[in-house]
């Protein structure tokens, strides 16, 4: 009896010991794992920040930005007899926060802000953000702009032609060839002042005209400076 007690006492040892080895290789394991795991989404964390910081860095240097403008405005011009320019190649029409560098000036359309300028007969006497100001070109605005060399007389002129117009807006840009233009989404001209007749003609012909990739889109509720 002493010995088969003996026995059943030290198989059952045994195989408890057995079961703690297995246990604590078992909880090694695990422990290696979760290691490892947290080793793996460390890595997987850096990495991508890193790609972040390559994608911020490029754009900051203008090498992406400058890639996705030419591709949402890529072509060229094309005048007609009325003298109107026409912009014969693809504008983008996605909303985007980068800065967009446009093949013209002013632009006459492209990837552009979420937020338009207001353009309900809004006159602005500092410069606009170009990228609000294509929104508002894309809603079928013509925007109206002038540098230092257009007189002061035709300024006053055209902001109050605007005034009473809905869907324009105005605004100086002394970045622009020549002293007074009018824009509209892919369509440009030059006038030589306020009464000529051109300025008329064109508003007549695209305010909310054919062109607009977005008729009756609001020209109020966006940004007004």
């Amino acid at each position: 009896m002493g010995s088969g007690s003996q026995t059943t006492s030290a198989t059952r040892k045994a195989r408890i010991e057995e079961m703690r080895r297995v246990e604590v290789a078992r909880e090694r394991r695990n422990r290696f794992l979760v290691i490892s795991g947290s080793l793996v989404a460390v890595a997987a964390i850096v990495a991508g920040g890193v790609f972040v910081l390559r994608s911020q860095s490029k754009d900051d240097d203008g090498v992406d930005a400058k890639a996705a403008s030419s591709r949402s405005a890529a072509g060229k011009f094309a005048t007609g007899a009325d003298g109107v320019r026409t912009w014969t190649g693809k504008l983008g029409r996605t909303h985007v926060t980068k800065r967009v560098h446009y093949p013209t000036v002013p632009p006459v359309g492209g990837d552009h802000n979420q937020v338009w300028m207001n353009c309900d007969g809004d006159v602005y006497t500092e410069p606009v953000d170009d990228m609000n100001a294509v929104h508002s070109l894309e809603h079928g605005a013509v925007w109206v702009t002038y540098n230092s060399k257009a007189p002061k007389a035709d300024v006053a002129a055209l902001a109050a032609k605007v005034e009473k117009t809905p869907y324009t807006l105005m605004s100086p840009d002394d970045d622009q060839a020549d002293p007074i233009m009018l824009t509209a989404w892919g369509h440009q001209r030059t006038v030589t002042g306020a009464d000529d007749p051109n300025v008329d003609a064109f508003l007549e012909k695209f305010v909310q005209g054919a062109q607009t990739p977005e008729p009756g889109a609001a020209c109020t509720g966006g940004l007004s400076r």
